[in-house]
């Protein structure tokens, strides 16, 4: 079952970030450092959602142990700490964020002229940084799902990337939810052909798993040594004792969208699970019975709290 308990002694713990309140750009929480040679500028993103703080704790061990880029330019960002300054351990599922979902308001409308939130008022201050970006590592985690993913997003040059980086092995095609712009579906990052900006979301374990933050410390540390801009001596202690292996790619086909209040699985699915037969009925949104679209359909991160409006589950097929 979610995980909507206090946590406990075992579980992971949020991280004291305090030190890096001032930031060094001029934006709170930001801290962007520039090497002596032309290269990308990379972004390493984390706390869109204030209670998963298992790539802030990734980032700030990698601030702390004086990580610089040797081309190019390094920022790590710490996103929603409105939201993860009121995290409860008592109440874990309560600071996801303050007004509304950071991650589904990256349309450029939204950014441009939608309404003063907490959330959007950070995003507006933090949209700059993206917009000089050449490369992206949003850090999340799952409520449910111990399985890692990465999400490539829409864009060819996104999923390319992904596979560069091999961290997770699990790479998820998709094109975002009905209930909002994730940050990687900015058009920035999604629109024309061959090269161009790319942003990449890792979901790096369940929120509260210790193995959580030594997932993002690996994918970040992978990122970084793919991205080209911090040597691979520095990054030796969070990189794979392997280079990663092969990567499996899932085909987003459907994403199911909650229409009714009364919206429930047939049985508790734990993420990434391939129901085999196409017609399978996997769901009920009110009375109306949701099914597999085709054979070896996969589950990917169903939500354990659906609201209407907001995305269920993402069905989708392995690619070759």
């Amino acid at each position: 079952m979610a995980r909507i308990e206090a946590l406990t002694p075992d579980d992971l713990w949020p991280p004291d970030l305090t030190r890096w309140a001032s930031g060094n750009d001029g934006v709170p929480f930001v801290w962007r450092f520039r090497a002596g040679r032309p290269g990308p500028h990379v972004v390493i993103n984390a706390l869109m959602h204030g209670n998963e703080y298992s790539g802030a704790i990734a980032a700030a061990t990698l601030l702390e142990a004086g990580i610089r880029p040797i081309r190019g330019s390094l920022s790590f960002a710490f996103a929603n700490m409105d939201a993860f300054t009121q995290f409860d351990p008592d109440f874990p599922i309560m600071s996801r964020y303050v007004e509304e979902d950071m991650n589904r308001i990256w349309a450029p409308g939204s950014l441009e002229h939608g309404m003063s939130t907490t959330e959007r008022r950070r995003a507006r201050e933090l949209w700059p940084l993206f917009t000089t970006a050449d490369l992206v590592l949003d850090l999340h985690s799952l409520q449910h799902d111990r399985i890692p993913l990465m999400l490539c997003g829409s864009s060819a040059r996104g999923r390319e990337f992904a596979r560069r980086v091999g961290l997770p092995a699990i790479i998820v095609a998709d094109r975002g939810h009905e209930g909002g712009s994730r940050l990687i579906d900015h058009p920035r990052f999604t629109e024309g052909d061959g090269e161009g900006p790319v942003a990449l979301l890792a979901e790096c374990g369940q929120h509260w798993d210790r193995d959580s933050a030594q997932v993002a410390l690996a994918v970040t540390a992978q990122f970084l040594l793919t991205a080209g801009v911090v040597d691979a001596g520095a990054l030796s202690p969070w990189l794979p004792s392997a280079p990663p292996g092969p990567t499996r790619l899932v085909e987003v086909t459907e994403t199911v969208t909650v229409r009714n209040e009364r919206f429930r699985f047939l049985k508790e699915y734990q993420g990434m699970d391939v129901i085999p037969m196409a017609g399978t009925v996997f769901a009920l949104d009110g009375e109306v019975a949701l099914r597999t679209p085709h054979d070896d359909c996969v589950l990917i991160m169903p939500s354990r709290h659906v609201e209407r409006g907001q995305t269920a589950v993402r069905l989708g097929r392995f690619g070759a």
